[in-house]
């Protein structure tokens, strides 16, 4: 009924730019917070940065993300993306992307629900 589809993940050399999107689609009523994930092997799952409907942005802890990736938003096409400027090795990990969403099921009824996409894959070689 909804998806959470990435796309844009890949290989790039260090200090490259990849930007990763986050296409909702079904029968979506509200599209709330939002947000990027990565895990890289062997590692625990970390936020990477969040996006609220209204734009307002938040970026995790990962000291090596802040000032080099930018979160974004297009509600009208039920969006969101990642701009990863001056890539490095250790950004290589499985992005995922989140949703807080409210969506009509077959009985046409409410159901707020939180959905993560498959996750895409992001490759830095030095």
């Amino acid at each position: 009924q909804v998806q959470l589809v990435e796309s844009g993940g890949g290989l790039a050399q260090a200090g490259g730019s990849l930007r990763l999107s986050c296409a909702a689609s079904g029968r979506i009523v509200s599209l709330n917070d939002m947000g990027w994930y990565r895990q890289a092997p062997g590692k625990q799952r970390e936020l990477v940065a969040s996006i609220t409907n209204d734009g307002s942005t938040k970026y995790g802890d990962s000291a090596s993300a802040k000032g080099r990736f930018t979160i974004s938003r297009d509600n009208g096409v039920k969006t969101m993306y990642l701009q990863m400027n001056s890539l490095k090795p250790e950004d290589t990990a499985v992005y995922y992307c989140n949703a807080d969403l409210v969506y009509l099921n077959p009985s046409d009824e409410y159901v707020a629900q939180k959905y993560w996409g498959q996750g895409t894959q992001v490759t830095v070689s030095s």
